[in-house]
């Protein structure tokens, strides 16, 4: 069943309609985690922080615990307070 330029119309309808099904999971899935930011914006907490902190738990310990360490000796560096001193503070 090829149609033109030897494309098989049934299997990348097929193609297609699995995308279009994906991205509707994606959009409902979004539409829920807006929710849920919404939900905790409503509790008082501050939703750009408890992204960041997503960020940072997305990531490998070594890599974050090895950037922190770059971050305090930079700032050590230029004469202000690491964020180890920050976090005590």
């Amino acid at each position: 069943m090829s149609g033109p330029g030897g494309v098989a119309a049934d299997q990348l309808r097929a193609f297609v309609e699995r995308i279009e099904h994906v991205e509707e999971e994606i959009k409902a899935l979004n539409e829920g985690k807006k929710e849920i930011y919404s939900e905790a914006k409503g509790e008082g907490y501050d939703v750009s922080i408890i992204k960041e902190v997503i960020r940072i738990r997305k990531q490998d310990a070594k890599d974050r615990d090895e950037k922190e360490s770059l971050i305090d000796l930079y700032l050590h560096a230029l004469g202000g307070a690491s964020a180890v001193e920050a976090k005590a503070a």
